[in-house]
This record gives structure tokens, C-alpha cells and sequence, in this order.
């Protein structure tokens, strides 16, 4: 019996030798384990961390609520009708619905112009079930942005927030009108930025918010909001095969929403900073070619002459990396960092040539290469009667002696292209009244219905060319 205990005894001994073994080696091991985060932890502290309520952030639907309450307010349902001409009985027209966002209290509101393109007549509901007529103050055929404005006062608009601050899988919302359906909020994150997804022309700048928030037709033209309430894109696109939402929506950046809005107002069209340059993304060739230590940066392909590029030294083979600091490493960031700058804003470059970093400070111009604040108005006003308008610049004026506006083109079939009216004419008056802007102009053609006499003239055409048509209501 006595053996008996004793083996009973030395065997308990050494399951707790064995125990205190293990002990003693699991704490020698203990800062060998990393959290999600790449922190050192103990496997009990990693086991207390996943059981803790706290660190698996549980989804705060208060911020949710708060927000789309706010931002249901602001978002309003576009209708755009368009008249396509006459039968024995009605109208024969077209109708688009969409989306739009009240940025300010006296009735400003943002949209898709794919929306409102071609629309006669357009009509806003707000939330609380108000209609308005609202009058098209500009659009901008690259980012696909209008601006309207209807006749109120104190109406719920929604703040600027800043997109370049968003961050990947930061919870966002979408607010629009999607299938006719008032006021509908879906959410989702943020899945890239960025985003070029190939729906512009060639002119057109794309660097989407792309989200997983649910996004149909009738959002077009609504809001992405973060869970603040600010409003950080405007929802424009979606990538489907069965032309409904299938996974990836896109918006357009707030930095670049804000350019184009305040432009619209001040100016009637956008002021576009041009560096001057072709560009191309970086892959795994380039970066080899030319010894980058890292893959992006924008490739300048071409340097146009008398350019802001040329002017601040840049060459054919330069890789930038950086503008006023903000990463450039794609050509959609690239143009979209470009797409906030006004021409006569100065930024600082900095780019990689022959493998060493250089800065350089440029002053950026206009598509004319200059720093006046110029642009192609294209008002419906304006197209309708068939011809799309700039005001000269300061070096045309002194070349020219005169301060008239110039038909930059002349659509086919339009009433304009009826007279023979050719681009490049340089309009001087009309009926008799100087005519010094596109804006004198525009006020002219709103306040005269019947004759319509415009005089001026070609550069490199001797004498002057007058041209007749008539405005009717």
C-alpha cells in the first residue's frame, strides 16, 4: 500500500513539474504573438481582447440615424423634362428623375448633368414635398456636374465636407431618389479612391469615391455623406451588367464638387488649371526603366510649349510624385489634385528625374496658356441658338484692340450654323450695343425676343461681318 501512495504521489509530482514547465516556457514566449494591429500581446490578452464588446467596436446606429435624418433634408428629387416637339394633341417629351443636393439656405443645389442635359423644363421636390422650378446656373460636361437654383429661402443644405481626408473602410452614406423612391438612405463603406473607371471622354476627370453603398438610377445626382453629415461626394455612377446595382458605386470627390460650384457662381463656367502636360501611370517596366525605387508617381510623357510645365522645368521622363505634398501616384489623383487649382495659383512639384528628388514651383494657366480667368461658356441659352462663347483674354484684348467675346464652335444644324456663322468670330455688339462679355451677352439675349444683329469680325479676315437672325419665345 505504502508503494502505492508513493507512486501516487511521484506521479502527481511530475504532472506538476510538467505543468510549471510549461508555465515557466509559455511566459518566456509571450511577446511572440502580434494583435491585428501588430502590437505585442499575450495569447490571453489576445483572447480577452476578442471577447472584449469594446474592441470589437460594435456599429454605433445612433451616428447612422443622426446623420441620414440630416441629410434626407437636403436631398432633393430632379425632374427634367425635355420637349421634343409638337403632335395634333401634346408634347411629345422625355423624362429623366434623379437627385440633388441643397448646398445652400437660398436654394443651390448640385447635380448630375447627365440628369438635366437637354432639359426644358426642370422641377426639384424636397423632402417635405415642395416643388420648385429650377433654372440651370451652369454644368461642366468633365465632372459631370450642375449647378441649379430655385426660388427659396431658408431651406436645409448640407456642408462641404473634405473628401481628401476620406479614408478606405470609413462607413458612408448614400442619399437619393433611386427608382422614384423619396429620400432613401443605404449604407456601405468606403472601397477605393481614386477610382477611374473609363465613362468621361477624353476630357473628362475621373477619380471616384468608389463605395459598396447600394446605389440605383434616380441616385444619380445625391449625396455620399460621412457619418458626420457632411456631405463628401456626389453619387454619379455604377459598374452592372444588369444596369442595376450589383456591388460598386462611385461618386465624385466633395474637393472637386466645391471647385466646381463656387466657379459655376462666380464666373458661369469652370476655371481650369492646366500644368501642361501628357501623363501616364507608372507599371512595373517604367519603374524598372528608370531605376524608381517604387512603383507610381505620374510618367510626363509631353511638355507643351510656353506651358506652366515648361516654365517650371519639367522634361519628357520626370515621374511627380507630389503636388502643395498631396501623393500623386496615379494620374486620377494627379487629376484630381489638379482639379482644385485655379489658373494664377502657384503650386510646388515634386518629381524624380534620373533617380534623384527635385522640387520646382509652377504657375499654373489656362487652356490658352495664360492666367486669366477665362472659360467656354456653354449656357443653355447659349446652345440653343447653336454656339458655345468665351470672353478674350488679356493678351487677345491688346493684340486685337477690342474687348469683344469669341464663338469658340458653332453646332451643326442649329440656328447659328443656318447664318454661316464661322469659329473664331469675334462678336462686338449686338443691335447696336457694345458687347464686352459672354455675361453682357447672355443678359442681352434674355431680355430681346424678334431681330437680332451681331457684328464683328475674323483676326485673319479683313472687314467686318455682320450677321442676322431672329429670337423667338
Amino acid at each position: 500500500m505504502k508503494s502505492e501512495i508513493r507512486s501516487l504521489i511521484f506521479t502527481l509530482l511530475v504532472c506538476l513539474s510538467c505543468l510549471g514547465i510549461y508555465h515557466v516556457w509559455h511566459n518566456r514566449h509571450i511577446l511572440e504573438i502580434e494583435d491585428n494591429f501588430g502590437r505585442l500581446i499575450s495569447e490571453k490578452q489576445n483572447e480577452a481582447l476578442y471577447n472584449n464588446a469594446r474592441f470589437r467596436a460594435p456599429l454605433d446606429t445612433d451616428i447612422f440615424i443622426e446623420a441620414a435624418d440630416y441629410a434626407r433634408k437636403a436631398v432633393v428629387s430632379i425632374k427634367a423634362v425635355q420637349v421634343k416637339g409638337n403632335s395634333i394633341i401634346k408634347d411629345k417629351y422625355t423624362r429623366t428623375n434623379g437627385s440633388g443636393v441643397i448646398i445652400a439656405s437660398d436654394g443651390y443645389i448640385i447635380t448630375n448633368n447627365h440628369v438635366i442635359e437637354d432639359a426644358d423644363i426642370i422641377s426639384v421636390t424636397l423632402d417635405d414635398k415642395r416643388e420648385y422650378e429650377a433654372e440651370i446656373l451652369g454644368y461642366d460636361n468633365a465632372t459631370d456636374l450642375a449647378v441649379l437654383k430655385v426660388d427659396a429661402t431658408g431651406l436645409d443644405f448640407l456642408q462641404f465636407g473634405d473628401s481628401n481626408e476620406v479614408k478606405v473602410g470609413e462607413w458612408v452614406l448614400a442619399v437619393g431618389n433611386p427608382f422614384k423612391l423619396q429620400s432613401s438612405v443605404t449604407a456601405g463603406i468606403v472601397s477605393a479612391k481614386a477610382r477611374d473607371i473609363n465613362i468621361f471622354d477624353r476630357q473628362g476627370i475621373e477619380s471616384f469615391i468608389q463605395t459598396d453603398a447600394a446605389i440605383n438610377p434616380g441616385n444619380s445626382g445625391g449625396a455620399l455623406i460621412n457619418t458626420g453629415g457632411y456631405l463628401v461626394g456626389i453619387n454619379t455612377a455604377i459598374l452592372s451588367r444588369s444596369g442595376k446595382y450589383e456591388g460598386f458605386s462611385f461618386a465624385i470627390p466633395s474637393s472637386i464638387v466645391k471647385k466646381v460650384v463656387n466657379d459655376i457662381r462666380e464666373y458661369g463656367a469652370v476655371q481650369r488649371a492646366w500644368l501642361g502636360i501628357a501623363a501616364s501611370d507608372i507599371n512595373m517596366g517604367k519603374a524598372e526603366s528608370i531605376g524608381l525605387k517604387f512603383i507610381g508617381g505620374v510618367m510626363v510623357d509631353l511638355v507643351d510649349k510656353a506651358s506652366a510645365g515648361q516654365n517650371a522645368g519639367l522634361k519628357s521622363g520626370d515621374v511627380i510624385t507630389h503636388i502643395n505634398d498631396r501623393p500623386t501616384l496615379t494620374v486620377s489623383s494627379f487629376l484630381e489634385t489638379m482639379a482644385q487649382f485655379s489658373p494664377g495659383d502657384k503650386v510646388t512639384i515634386e518629381y524624380i528625374r534620373n533617380s534623384q528628388s527635385f522640387n520646382t514651383q509652377a504657375e499654373l494657366m489656362n487652356q490658352l496658356n495664360s492666367t486669366d480667368k477665362i472659360a467656354v461658356r456653354t449656357d443653355k441659352i447659349l446652345t440653343d441658338l447653336g454656339f458655345e462663347l468665351r470672353n478674350l483674354d488679356t493678351a487677345e484684348k491688346s493684340r486685337l484692340n477690342t474687348s469683344g467675346i469669341l464663338v469658340v464652335s458653332v453646332l451643326r444644324e442649329s440656328l447659328i450654323d443656318s447664318i454661316n456663322m464661322d469659329p473664331s468670330y469675334i462678336i462686338t455688339s449686338a443691335n447696336g450695343q457694345e458687347i464686352t462679355s459672354v455675361d453682357a451677352f447672355i443678359d442681352f439675349l434674355k431680355n430681346t425676343t424678334g431681330r437680332v444683329e451681331l457684328k464683328g469680325f475674323y483676326e485673319n479676315w479683313p472687314g467686318e461681318y455682320p450677321y442676322v437672325f431672329s429670337i423667338t419665345n
